[in-house]
């Protein structure tokens, strides 16, 4: 049966090519996109996207482009009716990409962007979870570092767990074990508007502070109260290791020195937001967060120590005027980022912890030879894309999480394009 966005114009539109990580992705999409795909790209100026489409060569050199203001509701609808998918790479989204939203899920039209912003991802799915659902629209947030490989590597944790009989999952830790690449200018202005919101009013600060913020049944979700605090290696333990917890660095059981990790705050949020969205398929009792791993040597509490400070000092600095100004100088700008040899040398090796009800450990490692800001960012999103564009999926409408709507189809994807996305049995 053919349904309405079989028959529109473009099979993918591609919205801020123009932009640094935008270019990365229409570059991906140019050598991964099935032939006979529609493509196009948007974005303000007419000038740019040719400069773009010249720039990229290929069968991008032929994309359509379109002009569109994200601001105005009457272009993002035109834009959104005449694609069945729309990526967005146009940031800080509360701002840029909320018309969008509302466009593609009136419509029809899946969609799928990077948004670290935790109000942006609320307010969203509070106002457009039910409208995509009906009109069977995937609105996918969350498609690049920001949060596919917490988001896939806890549902693959959980489905190799369920298939083997040992249960659902309990307490359960991302541990980042190695990252080099640099914060894009895309990520840093989105944590500079998050961090200004927060000022703003006590009802946004407490829902930036909510563990469980993005649930769809918050009512649901354990009270302060009713929460479980988990040791260093996630188990749970008395007053004093409790305490130990709740410190920003702190060495694990094996040794390890860990400090917080920049993304947390909104990746566990993302992931909590998946295990209620499937029913709460990883536990009633499953209790996440992640750390960055700092290892074993001498100078690794100092060097878990500094990065903490360094974080602190970042956070604390966005949420002021001045310092903001001062920080602006220094930091990657929107449309800013490294060149290609710098890209070249960026990684990532994350790995998920996690005990089951059963008592078993299971350990799944995403990594990647991908600069996690840029390129690596740039796949998972042109691989989700593509996904939404091409792939039978079972996943229903709604405002949904990688996991919940590509899933195990985005996870063999990026395993086609050199990911390492395994899952173990530990002692």
């Amino acid at each position: 049966m053919t349904s309405p966005t079989d028959r529109r114009e473009y099979d993918i539109v591609l919205v801020g090519a123009t932009g640094f990580v935008g270019r990365l992705t229409a570059a991906h999409l140019r050598d991964h996109a099935p032939e006979g795909l529609r493509i196009a790209i948007a974005g303000r100026s007419r000038a740019k996207l040719d400069a773009v489409a010249a720039e990229l060569g290929g069968a991008a050199g032929s994309w359509p482009r379109l002009i569109i203001d994200v601001t105005d509701p009457g272009a993002c609808a035109d834009v959104a009716g005449s694609t069945r998918v729309l990526v967005t790479t146009v940031g800080p989204y509360a701002r840029y990409g909320y018309e969008l939203v509302k466009a593609c899920a009136m419509s029809g039209t899946h969609y799928a962007d990077l948004t670290g912003e935790v109000l942006f991802a609320r307010d969203t799915s509070e106002a457009f979870h039910d409208v995509a659902h009906r009109s069977g629209a995937r609105i996918v947030h969350s498609c690049g570092f920001d949060s596919v490989p917490s988001d896939l590597g806890v549902l693959e944790t959980a489905r190799v767990a369920a298939e083997e009989g040992a249960g659902q999952l309990t307490d359960t830790v991302l541990y980042v074990r190695s990252l080099k690449g640099a914060l894009s200018g895309g990520t840093i202005d989105s944590i500079r508007q998050q961090a200004m919101a927060a000022r703003e009013t006590l009802e946004a600060r407490r829902a930036i502070a909510d563990p469980y913020g993005l649930s769809p049944d918050r009512a649901a979700e354990p009270t302060r109260a009713e929460r479980v605090e988990v040791g260093a290696q996630g188990e749970p333990s008395g007053p004093r290791k409790r305490f130990g917890a709740r410190l920003p660095v702190r060495r694990t059981d094996d040794g390890h020195w860990t400090g917080p990790f920049i993304m947390a705050s909104y990746n566990t949020r993302v992931v909590r937001r998946s295990n209620a969205l499937l029913d709460w398929r990883y536990g009633r009792a499953f209790r996440y967060h992640e750390v960055s791993d700092f290892g074993t040597r001498r100078f690794a509490p100092f060097a878990a120590t500094g990065m903490t400070a360094g974080l602190l000092a970042l956070v604390g600095g966005m949420s002021f005027r001045p310092t903001r100004a001062l920080l602006a100088k220094a930091l990657p700008a929107p449309g800013e980022g490294p060149d290609e040899e710098a890209r070249a040398g960026g990684r990532f090796r994350m790995e998920v912890i996690a005990t089951t009800t059963s008592g078993a450990r299971y350990a799944t490692t995403v990594a990647a030879k991908a600069d996690p800001g840029y390129n690596g960012t740039a796949i998972m999103l042109g691989q989700s894309a593509l996904c939404l564009a091409e792939d039978d999926l079972t996943s229903e409408g709604g405002v949904l999480t990688p996991a919940v709507a590509l899933g195990p189809a985005l996870v063999e994807r990026l395993r086609e394009h050199d990911f390492v996305i395994e899952t173990r049995r530990v002692e």
